[in-house]
């Protein structure tokens, strides 16, 4: 009996360091698992912003572009019942945001011209773009104001052809941060801002519309 007993003991001995083993042996496979999912998902700063690294490498291109713009553009389509197009681009240099703007299809004259503070342009009459983008809150103006819309780009001038092109540099435009104009609508007004009447400069209807994108920097 007392062998039977020793037997059983050793049994229940056994069984309990095996158990023991066998959950100590598990915890290291999650640890080591958890590890390896930790390294291969580990996030980094860089220019700062956050960036996520998978398998030691960087996240794609189209990732880190956001973080280091140096070039947008802007497709505009004419509104209802209108036929202005064109294209705007926005360069970064060291002075500024080069700005050129090749339109089509304007009645002769000024036209008032503006990035919007969305990008949305479902609305048929280029209303749903909202109001002037302006992250600083500040009063309307001109482009060479020192006080203006982030998104107040003044006038361009038809031909008698209706073709019109701006080509300036924007010190107030920004490409990168939280006054990005990346995803903000560009309008393009019926008639001239007069750069004084608050907060639209009395520009008209919008008769093309367009929203800003990155651009292929080459």
């Amino acid at each position: 009996m007392g062998n039977r007993m020793g037997y059983m003991v050793l049994l229940l001995t056994g069984s309990i360091v095996f158990l023991s083993s066998c959950s100590t042996v598990g915890m290291h496979e999650r640890h080591e698992k958890m590890m390896a999912h930790h390294k291969e998902m580990k996030m980094h700063h860089q220019d700062g912003k956050m960036m996520m690294k998978m398998d030691g490498k960087a996240c794609p291109d189209s990732c880190a572009m956001m973080s280091k713009v140096s070039k947008a553009v802007a497709v505009l389509a004419p509104t209802a019942g209108n036929a202005a197009t064109g294209i705007v681009t926005f360069t970064k240099t060291d002075s500024g945001v080069h700005v050129v703007a090749e339109l089509k299809n304007l009645a002769p004259g000024k036209h008032g011209f503006h990035i919007h503070e969305l990008g949305d342009i479902s609305a048929p009459d280029g209303t749903s773009a909202g109001g002037h983008f302006n992250p600083a809150g500040m009063s309307h103006g001109g482009p060479m104001a020192g006080e203006r819309h982030g998104g107040d780009m003044g006038n361009v001038v038809a031909d008698d052809n209706g073709s019109a092109r701006l080509d300036y540099v924007d010190s107030h435009i920004k490409l990168n941060g939280p006054e990005s104009i990346i995803g903000r609508g560009v309008i393009l007004h019926a008639d001239e801002d007069d750069l004084k009447t608050q907060p639209t400069g009395a520009a008209g209807s919008r008769i093309a519309s367009g929203v800003i994108g990155i651009a292929n920097p080459n």
